[in-house]
C-alpha cells in the first residue's frame, strides 16, 4: 500500500509539472559548476553555488528558432541538465532534497558573453546577458523515474554538425541535492520551477545561420536554427 501510494503521488506530481514551461515562476541557474571548466579557466573551485535567476519568458520550445538580440555581439551556448521542482520546499536538507524533484529536462543556457564580461567587471547583475528572449531552450519534461541517477548523464552539443561540448553530470561540483538545499535557504522553490545545473567545458560563441544540436544520454535531444533579430 505504501509503495502504491508513493507511485500514485509521483504520477500526480509528474502530471502537474509536465507543463513547467507554461506554469513555472522562475528559472534558477548555477554558474561555474563543472570541474573541467574550473581546471580549464584555472580559477578556484567555488565554495558555494554561484546562483543567478532567469525569467520564464526566456523559454523556447523545439521547432522555434533561437533569436540573437541585435544589442549583443557575442552569445554562447551552454548545454545543461535541468531539474524540475515538483513540490514546494524551503530550508530543505540535502538528504530530503530529491523528494521535491518531479523530473528533468535537457536545456540550453544561452549567455551573452559580451554583456556578462562588462557586468562582472563592474560588479553588476547578469540579468540582461542571461535572461533575454529565447535564451532558455528546453526539451520536454522527463519524469523522475526515467532517470536512475541524474549524476551519470552524458551531455553533448554540436554546432553545424561539429562537436563543441562533451561532458557528464558526474563532473558536477555541486550535485542536485546540494543545489536545491542551498537555494532553498534563500528562496522558496515551488512546483514547476527549473534549476539549471551548469555546463561542461567548451562553451563558445555562435552566430545567425548556425544549427545547434544537443543531447543528454538516450533521454533527450534538441535541434535549433539560429536567426538574427
Amino acid at each position: 500500500m505504501v509503495r502504491l501510494t508513493a507511485r500514485f503521488l509521483m504520477a500526480v506530481r509528474n502530471q502537474d509539472t509536465a507543463n513547467f514551461m507554461r506554469d513555472g515562476k522562475k528559472i534558477v541557474g548555477v554558474a561555474l559548476n563543472y570541474m573541467d571548466v574550473v581546471k580549464a579557466r584555472n580559477v578556484p573551485v567555488p565554495k558555494e553555488p554561484l546562483v543567478f535567476l532567469k525569467p520564464t519568458s526566456s523559454y523556447l520550445r523545439e521547432g522555434h528558432p533561437i533569436i540573437l538580440p541585435k544589442v549583443f555581439s557575442k552569445v554562447a551556448y551552454e548545454v545543461e541538465l535541468g531539474v524540475v521542482i515538483g513540490t514546494r520546499c524551503k530550508n530543505v536538507s540535502k538528504q530530503d532534497a530529491m523528494k521535491h524533484v518531479s523530473g528533468y529536462c535537457l536545456a540550453l543556457d544561452l549567455t551573452a558573453q559580451c554583456n556578462l564580461t562588462a557586468a562582472r567587471a563592474a560588479g553588476q547583475p547578469w540579468t540582461l546577458g542571461k535572461g533575454f528572449d529565447t535564451s532558455t531552450p528546453v526539451s520536454k519534461f522527463i519524469p523522475f523515474d526515467d532517470v536512475e541517477d541524474p549524476h551519470t548523464l552524458p551531455l553533448w552539443l554540436k554546432v553545424n554538425g561539429e562537436v563543441k561540448q562533451k561532458g557528464c553530470t558526474a563532473d558536477l561540483i555541486f550535485k542536485v541535492p546540494d543545489i536545491i538545499s542551498y537555494v532553498s535557504k534563500f528562496m522558496t522553490l515551488e512546483p514547476n520551477d527549473l534549476i539549471l545545473t551548469g555546463t561542461p567545458n567548451g562553451s563558445d560563441a555562435f552566430k545567425a545561420g548556425d544549427e545547434i544540436e544537443c543531447g543528454m544520454g538516450e533521454l533527450a535531444t534538441l535541434k535549433f536554427q539560429v536567426c538574427g533579430e
